[in-house]
């Protein structure tokens, strides 16, 4: 299974639904494919002009390592110089701090991620979570 455009606007609209109920501060929600390829992309009026290179960043190295971005920045802490340097090869596009989830099919299989970026690391996070249910898939 792939994840189509469908599903990518649902997880948006799930995220920032769930942003919205908490009055979170206006955020920026991406999606990816298991390629890393954009999917969909949301930024809610008000949110910064950070806000897509911060959610793609954490949804790409999500997606990229097969883990959540909350796991890479643990990660990161213990071996900073391997981070910096995956960061480097990546020319900017890899962002090991918490806000991006993997996205997974019923089987269990990564089909993407979803990452936010506008609020606290938790927020995100939890704003992906919310959307990726919402579109009836599993938060890896």
């Amino acid at each position: 299974m792939s994840l189509t455009l469908a599903q990518a606007n649902q997880i948006l609209q799930g995220a920032i639904q769930n942003a919205r109920a908490a009055n979170y501060k206006p955020m920026g929600v991406v999606v990816l494919d298991a390629s890393g390829q954009m999917v969909a992309f949301a930024r809610e009026d008000g949110a910064s002009m950070f806000r897509f290179d911060i959610a793609r960043g954490k949804a790409w190295g999500a997606v990229g390592m097969g883990t959540s971005s909350r796991a890479l920045a643990e990660r990161a802490k213990d071996n900073p110089t391997f981070f910096i340097s995956l960061a480097a090869s990546a020319e900017g596009k890899f962002l090991a701090q918490p806000g991006a989830v993997l996205i997974k099919d019923a089987q269990g299989h990564i089909i993407g991620a979803a990452g936010a970026s506008g609020g606290t690391g938790d927020e995100d996070e939890a704003i992906c979570m919310a959307g990726i249910q919402a579109a009836g898939l599993v938060v890896g």
